[in-house]
């Protein structure tokens, strides 16, 4: 924290002398009330009131001073303030990209940004306050203690000093305390968000108790040290009794024997008034500013240094647009795009795939939200052939979106193996993932539909546009160069789009997670046929059981095994199977912008994907 003064006195020294000179200005008051107080009170008792009165009059004229200095002063603090929470900002998110960048995403960044910078920029600006209050003021006090009764040092200064030294040594312990809260939060933050992230299929796993332990025992740890810090705040309030009450009841004890050495009634008011109105407010000041703000202010300067980045070039002024944040095992991100040429990758490139393998390979995959959470996914083994068309089914939260995560390399499985093309998964050159929650970007939508396929000229993109559907909302923006707006398109324009996107996409497996959620049956047939069609693999999470009568094959997940197969043949042997499509068929036909008003699965004419 005193590293922090001293490099904002280094790097803004103007707007640290402007503070200090209207701090002076400001404590003109404190300087003169004690002299004014002893002369008038003198005044009054000798019959000159003319003299008195003239002494309030220096008082009045001090005080308007020290109101007008305020104003000054508080710009000089924005100067100071300001770029301080600028760079700790620029801190905070140049941390975070390069932890992510490394392939280990900052998930306490949000805390730290969103929370722990703001306390940083309020506790700095609060300090500063304290600081130079404490200082000049306690300096006006003591100076004119010394110009009015030099004795009077001798019964203000001992208690004063030792109630400074009791609480530096408590401000340790402070410290320690307070970085152990913020330390909580983040703690409190991340675990937070994976139970948010995996609430789904814990609940399917019936992990509701354990998840409730987890987080009430992380709840009950940060209610504990913030019972300890409110016990340490009844030290400070007894150094605060022994500084600000000590110097007042030995002035007032030692009032006749300093009467008796010829200092007048007057020079004992003064003397009471500075310690009052001067040391007293100042010390309380201190003791409440800097054993509050400025130990959340050390702590969290230290918590922001701690996870800053590691010494290296600076990160270029303007990145591409990025997908959207950190994935989570049941919620992967929208795409995943090559790394952009300005930043280092964000692993290994990865070798290409390996001819004549598979384009899919569990072995033993188990996966688990924990060491003591019970398996989503357990001794799964799959093989999804080079230019299969795979449907995977099952109850909302068995795991099916953890099986996406997987494939994709979102997701890290517990045990086993996973592979795509022969190699482990995650490079986006192997495979494109599209979840439930499209991303889009605001910007033409040219760039949009080639973000995965730079190179990709227009007839590509009108092939694309045409295969997904997207044609209504190329014509509504006025063709490829038309600028989209993300909020202004509904969920499944901006499903269409991404599915363009990844229709582009060089990649040779496409896994759609429930990407066709927002569309209408109607349009979500044509979209997956579109992708059937397309050279390379395609894994879809059925969003309705029609997907499995267009898949060549179906994967069926009940919570505790896995059976493949052909529809008639799943039918045949797969109770849960069966009871997913008589669900379908009693379920109301049709949908939004369904033109035949007809639901695939009540049809028996649709043929079955022959490959």
């Amino acid at each position: 924290m005193y590293r922090t003064f001293a490099d904002t006195a280094r790097q803004r020294p103007g707007a640290v002398l402007r503070l200090a000179l209207w701090s002076a200005v400001g404590a003109a008051p404190t300087f003169v009330f004690g002299h004014a107080v002893a002369r008038a009170v003198d005044g009054f008792l000798a019959g000159r009131p003319a003299a008195a009165c003239g002494w309030l009059g220096v008082l009045l004229l001090a005080g308007v001073a020290g109101a007008l200095a305020f104003r000054p002063l508080y710009a000089a603090l924005a100067a100071i303030v300001e770029p301080f929470r600028d760079d700790l900002v620029e801190r905070v998110v140049r941390g975070a990209l390069a932890r992510s960048l490394t392939g280990r995403p900052d998930t306490g960044a949000v805390a730290r940004l969103t929370h722990q910078v703001e306390i940083a920029r309020d506790s700095y600006a609060g300090l500063l306050m304290v600081a130079r209050g404490f200082l000049f003021s306690t300096a006006g006090a003591l100076l004119g203690l010394l110009t009015l009764a030099p004795a009077m040092l001798l019964f203000v200064l001992p208690p004063l000093l030792l109630a400074l030294v009791l609480f530096a040594a408590l401000l340790a312990l402070l410290a320690a305390r307070q970085r152990a809260l913020l330390l909580g939060e983040e703690r409190l933050a991340e675990r937070t968000a994976a139970v948010a992230e995996g609430v789904r299929d814990a609940v399917a796993c019936g992990g509701e108790e354990r998840l409730r332990a987890e987080v009430g025992e992380v709840v009950d740890e940060q209610a504990a040290l913030a019972r300890s810090m409110a016990r340490l705040g009844a030290l400070r309030a007894l150094i605060l009794a022994l500084g600000g009450w000590g110097p007042l009841l030995l002035v007032l004890a030692a009032a006749p024997w300093l009467v008796e050495r010829g200092a007048g009634p007057g020079t004992v008011a003064g003397a009471l008034t500075y310690v009052m109105h001067g040391l007293r407010p100042a010390l309380n000041t201190l003791v409440q500013g800097v054993g509050g703000g400025g130990l959340r202010l050390a702590v969290a300067l230290e918590r922001i240094a701690e996870s800053g980045p590691p010494p290296a070039p600076a990160l270029p002024p303007a990145l591409p647009p990025t997908p959207s944040p950190t994935p989570s095992p049941t919620q992967p991100p929208a795409l995943s795009p090559a790394p952009s040429p300005a930043l280092p990758p964000t692993r290994p490139p990865t070798a290409d795939p390996i001819p004549g393998r598979p384009a899919v390979e569990l072995c033993g995959v188990t996966f688990s939200y924990g060491p003591r959470a019970r398996a989503v996914l357990k001794d799964l083994d799959l093989v999804v052939p080079e230019g299969d068309h795979l449907a995977v089914v099952g109850p909302s939260g068995i795991g099916k979106s953890t099986l996406a995560a997987l494939v994709a390399g979102t997701a890290v499985p517990s045990a086993g193996r996973v592979l795509v093309h022969g190699r482990p998964p995650g490079d986006p050159r192997h495979r494109v993932l599209i979840p439930q929650q499209a991303y889009v970007f605001g910007g033409s939508l040219h760039d949009n539909l080639g973000y995965l396929a730079p190179g990709a000229d227009s007839a590509a993109m009108a092939r694309a546009v045409d295969a997904v559907g997207l044609a209504a909302l190329v014509k509504r923006l006025g063709g490829l160069g038309g600028m989209m707006d993300p909020g202004a398109l509904s969920a499944g324009e901006a499903q269409l789009v991404a599915l363009a996107r990844a229709f582009l996409s060089p990649a040779p497996l496409v896994v759609l997670d429930e990407a066709t959620c927002h569309l209408d049956p109607a349009a979500e047939a044509r979209v997956e046929r579109a992708f059937a069609a397309r050279p390379g693999t395609l894994v879809v999470i059925a969003h309705r059981i029609s997907s499995a009568l267009r898949a060549r094959r179906v994967l069926v997940l009940d919570g505790s095994a896995a059976v493949s197969g052909g529809h008639e043949e799943l039918l045949a042997g797969s109770p849960l199977y069966r009871d997913l499509v008589g669900h379908w068929r009693s379920e109301p036909a049709g949908g939004l912008g369904d033109p035949d008003g007809v639901d695939p699965v009540a049809r028996t004419d649709l043929p079955v994907d022959p490959r």
